[in-house]
């Protein structure tokens, strides 16, 4: 079996600009702990490829169980400016949640 973030997590994401942010709430303390480990600025760059430009900052969140990644340059200009469909970076998140994680 797969293990995937939506595994693990629910999320939201919005942007400021060309900046997405992007924030997974784990499930519970198991799940918060693979996310920390796992779900890196340098994996995020694997799994969205082109799509995120600029670097990627995570912040994490241990009391509430979160983590949040500011994602520059991953909205293609953003607003107006682009053309690709989620040019507001509202359903990022989805995106996220469907990457693959090792099963430990």
């Amino acid at each position: 079996m797969t293990l995937r973030v939506w595994d693990l997590a629910h999320g939201r994401s919005g942007d400021k600009g060309d900046i997405c942010n992007i924030g997974l709430i784990a499930r519970d303390d198991a799940a918060y702990t693979t996310l920390c480990q796992q779900v890196t600025p340098a994996r995020m760059h694997q799994h969205f490829g082109d799509m995120i430009k600029g670097d990627i900052e995570r912040y994490e969140l241990p009391n509430i169980r979160a983590l949040n990644f500011v994602c520059k340059g991953a909205l293609d200009g953003g607003g107006t400016l682009s053309l690709r469909s989620d040019h507001l970076g509202k359903v990022m998140y989805t995106w996220l949640l469907r990457m693959e994680l090792d099963d430990e």
